[in-house]
């Protein structure tokens, strides 16, 4: 249940990641922990202005769409 849930998370990410590309970042998978899902912005998204936004109205409302079991996606530094 844990590994289909992260491939599913990592899906969603993979499907995210291109754009998070466009304007020189990233983002890694660091963790699912209790239906919460932790990542860490990479390159330019690390420093970015807009990195709450795009956590919250990009990545964690892309994945609870696709995954609705995940409860949180939480920054980690």
């Amino acid at each position: 249940m844990v590994i289909e849930m992260e491939e599913k998370v990592k899906e969603v990410l993979d499907d995210l990641r291109p754009f998070l590309m466009n304007d020189g970042g990233n983002v890694e998978l660091i963790k699912i922990e209790d239906n919460i899902v932790y990542i860490a912005f990479q390159g330019a998204c690390a420093g970015c202005a807009l990195r709450d936004m795009t956590l919250t109205e990009g990545i964690e409302k892309t994945i609870k769409e696709k995954v609705p079991e995940i409860k949180e996606v939480r920054l980690v530094n």
